[in-house]
């Protein structure tokens, strides 16, 4: 069974583990993917709701948008496991004569590099719940809104967590170009995810 189809028990109990996997890139989508499902929580509580009227369609195309977001942020639950398998498969690799060693070198930089990959575009996706996070908060049920503010607090959580995870795979990558973009991409998001964090609160704070 993946991971994602596990109780939230049974999943924190493999977490907790002696097993190498799920980890902290797997933690960081299931945090990214519950606030995908806070954002869609509010939306829905907005559809239909006397005195909203006006933001009924502007709220199903973000629960639309967050469901669609939350199913991705959970396959990368079992997308970061696998990788990180796979970067333990590859360091199993023989190593006895030269051309072993050669393709064990190889195997582990590439495994490695969708070790990083992986947690890396999942904090990009998570990065764009921001947006839908605002709509909520500008527009939907005043009696969930704070839900919506507890997704911001969330995704940038899970950013700051998916990117450590990145991290610790990038400091093996051999490819100085391909860690240089990463790393670069990484910090501009990370920037913005302080900025987006403080800004959704105060307007939050705003409208309560």
């Amino acid at each position: 069974m993946a991971y994602y189809e596990q109780s939230v028990h049974d999943f924190l109990e493999h977490t907790g583990s002696k097993a190498p996997a799920p980890g902290g890139g797997s933690v960081a989508a299931l945090t990214a993917s519950s606030a995908a499902a806070l954002v869609e929580m509010v939306a829905n509580l907005t559809i239909g709701k006397k005195g909203y009227e006006a933001v009924w369609n502007d709220m199903q195309a973000v629960a639309d948008k967050a469901a669609s977001l939350r199913h991705e942020l959970l396959l990368a639950i079992d997308k970061d496991s696998q990788a990180f398998t796979a970067l333990l498969a590859a360091f199993k690799l023989p190593k006895d004569k030269e051309e072993d060693k050669r393709k064990r070198i190889a195997a582990i930089q590439e495994a490695t590099k969708q070790a990083a990959l992986v947690p890396y575009e999942m904090g990009k996706q998570a990065y764009s719940l921001f947006a839908l996070a605002e709509e909520v908060i500008q527009k939907g049920n005043t009696m969930a809104v704070t839900d919506g503010a507890i997704a911001v607090i969330n995704v940038h959580a899970a950013i700051k967590a998916a990117f450590l995870s990145v991290r610790i795979n990038t400091k093996s990558i051999k490819d100085k170009a391909f860690v240089a973009s990463v790393e670069k991409e990484m910090q501009h998001l990370e920037e913005g995810a302080q900025k987006e964090e403080k800004r959704l609160l105060k307007l939050l704070a705003d409208r309560i």
